[in-house]
This record gives structure tokens, C-alpha cells and sequence, in this order.
């Protein structure tokens, strides 16, 4: 199954489909390091004030690998959806963030007993 074709909601249900297996807790970790010279450009900007794009788009990428690799150990663990998904995130040392996706991997099916049923795409 690819990844365009798994279900990932923060709610405990999937509209219009019925969870028939919990296959349970899933997680997709990343650390990622801000680097000298991305610390140096945050902080000459946090002396000014405002938004730190370097800091916004790292972890904006690393959210988007949490998820992929949360996905792919729910795939692993047979799942077809991940339900009540969140974030978690810390920091390690100065240098360092940890950024967790997590949730519950579930196996759905579509509803069909439900009228105006939300599709799986």
C-alpha cells in the first residue's frame, strides 16, 4: 500500500468505514540537529523579534518525516489507517529537537450501512 492510499486522522474513528482489527500504538521518531550556522542566523533574528523561517521550515520537514515513518510501521504491523494521531516534541541538549509522531494503527473498512459515507481515497 502506498502512502497516498493510508488514512491518518486525529480523530478515535474514520469517517464512513468501521475499525475491524487494532493492530495498537504506532510511532514514527526524527532528531534533528540545527546546526552552528542555523543557530547563528536564529539568533541574530530573535534579537530583532519575529518569525525564524530556518527553525519553522526545519521542523515542518521533520513533522512530515514523523509521519511517514509512523506510517510505514503501521503498514509494517498491517494496519490500512492510523486514528487519533498527534505530536510530540523536545529538545536535546541546545542543538537538537526530537520531533514524535504517534498514534493508534488500525485496519478500516468502508461503511456501507452509513448513508453519505465518507470514501477512503
Amino acid at each position: 500500500m502506498d502512502n497516498k492510499n493510508f488514512v491518518v486522522v486525529t480523530t478515535n474513528y474514520v469517517p464512513g468505514s468501521r475499525i475491524t482489527d487494532v493492530v495498537g500504538p504506532v510511532f514514527g521518531i526524527i532528531v534533528r540537529s540545527r546546526g552552528l550556522g542555523g543557530n547563528i542566523v536564529a539568533g541574530l533574528r530573535g534579537l530583532v523579534g519575529g518569525e525564524i523561517d530556518e527553525y519553522t521550515q526545519m521542523l515542518t520537514e521533520a513533522r512530515e518525516h514523523a509521519i511517514q515513518r509512523m506510517i510505514a510501521e503501521a503498514q509494517k504491523s498491517g494496519a490500512n489507517a492510523v486514528v487519533d494521531m498527534r505530536f510530540d516534541s523536545a529538545d536535546i541538549g541546545q542543538v537538537m529537537t526530537e520531533v514524535v509522531a504517534y498514534g493508534t494503527g488500525v485496519v478500516v473498512e468502508k461503511d456501507s450501512s452509513k448513508a453519505g459515507a465518507v470514501s477512503l481515497r
